[in-house]
């Protein structure tokens, strides 16, 4: 497998640092939950959360299974859920890459309907509109890219590659 530079790590902490401004802009001084879909954007949520400025922030976890290998199955699982109670509070739901929309779609309707929140927003280092299945927009995004195959700062390819600082396209041998 060859991996090309596709977005430096350089490029990543500047685009975390608008991100996490931008989020801080829009959340003031109110109490909000952060909450990261795991385990593809650790990565990312970790950088965003140390850059934002607003000290009421808590953070929160869940976790999902959808894909099998590189491609989304349609299922979507909730495999850990919230540990802390989100309602009536806002929230920002990380996630490293919307692609076809289906998990995310799954996520915040699950959020919605079970947790309650008062409002929920969607951060995302990736946008693939390319591919989407869903009418699903990010109110927070990174970087817009086409319909590739990205590893790296949290993305994986079968678990592994997520360590890498940067995102690379992998490139067929």
């Amino acid at each position: 497998m060859k991996l090309k530079t596709y977005i430096t790590a350089e490029k990543i902490q500047e685009k975390v640092a608008e991100l996490a401004a931008r989020i801080d802009e829009y959340l003031g001084d109110s109490e909000a939950v952060m909450i990261a879909n795991l385990k593809g954007s650790v990565i990312f949520f970790s950088d965003l959360i140390r850059q934002m400025k607003n000290m009421n922030i808590t953070a929160d976890f869940l976790s999902t299974e959808s894909y099998a290998g590189t491609e989304h199955t349609g299922i979507v699982k909730i495999t850990r859920d919230l540990s802390m109670d989100i309602t009536g509070k806002k929230v920002v739901l990380v996630e490293d890459i919307l692609d076809t929309g289906l998990t995310l779609e799954h996520i915040m309707r699950y959020i919605r309907d079970i947790h309650n929140p008062e409002d929920v927003k969607i951060c995302v280092l990736l946008d693939k509109p390319s591919n989407r299945r869903v009418e699903l927009a990010a109110d927070f995004v990174g970087f817009t890219i086409e319909n590739e195959f990205v590893v790296g700062y949290g993305l994986d390819y079968y678990e592994k590659l997520r360590n890498l600082p940067y995102i690379a396209l992998v490139e067929e041998q």
